[in-house]
């Protein structure tokens, strides 16, 4: 091994993260082929080779520079990596943001250029809002997106057939913690998402960036999945 392949390992390994063992940390990475699939059973089949017990956390809406870097501290602290939907008018207007997603490890999709509800648009409308959002991720990214989340959940012909000639994959969930919903404690969190994951046994989780109380909750949930004996899978796409 070269002394410079030596050098740039050794710098590469002390810009991890030191998480000691009351971290969940991420136990694997799971790699999907850029392609026309769907995957979570709220809507479609489970994700291939997951394994009962095992999550892949998700977070949609942001990015928001009021509560996105919250989320990406908890997530550091812990030594996890997840996914972010993301919506194209606030990655437009925080793409340093996004990228801090990015660079941190995180996987990124897209989640629409508006958050809107595509059922009540015309083919036009719902084509165009994914063209905005397409140009805005490459643009903020300069990267080829892979992946996309419907608002709401809220599918459509439409755009799952425009979808699928993209190649880009449709991700749903399996178990969420409705923290949409107001007033919430990291207790009512917890207990919501434990309960939908009793049910799945694990899988895609939801939750959300652009909430203020998603972000303080964070650290407690993760800590709640770890000692529910919960691992976590990183997503990523080739």
């Amino acid at each position: 091994m070269s002394l410079l392949l030596s050098l740039a390992m050794a710098a590469a390994t002390a810009a991890q993260p030191a998480c000691g063992a009351d971290a969940i940390g991420t136990s694997r990475t799971l790699t999907l082929k850029r392609e026309a699939a769907a995957w979570g059973t709220a809507q479609h089949a489970p994700l291939p080779t997951l394994a009962p017990g095992e999550v892949v956390l998700s977070f949609d809406d942001g990015p928001r520079p009021e509560s996105t870097p919250l989320v990406l501290k908890a997530l550091a602290e812990q030594c996890v990596q997840a996914s972010f939907f993301m919506n194209g008018e606030p990655l437009r207007a925080n793409a340093a943001l996004a990228r801090q997603v990015r660079d941190a490890g995180h996987s990124v999709g897209m989640h629409g250029f508006r958050h809107e509800h595509f059922p009540q648009l015309s083919t036009a409308a719902q084509l165009a809002d994914l063209d905005a959002m397409i140009a805005t991720y490459r643009a903020a990214l300069g990267a080829e997106p892979a992946a996309w989340r419907f608002p709401f959940l809220e599918e459509t012909p439409t755009l799952l057939k425009a979808l699928g000639e993209k190649a880009i994959t449709v991700m749903s969930v399996d178990a969420g913690a409705e923290d949409w919903l107001p007033e919430q404690t990291p207790q009512m969190l917890a207990t919501k998402l434990l309960g939908q994951l009793a049910k799945s046994g694990g899988g895609i989780v939801l939750l959300h960036d652009a909430q203020d109380q998603t972000a303080r909750a964070l650290p407690f949930l993760l800590q709640t999945l770890k000692a529910r004996g919960y691992r976590v899978v990183h997503l990523r796409w080739e």
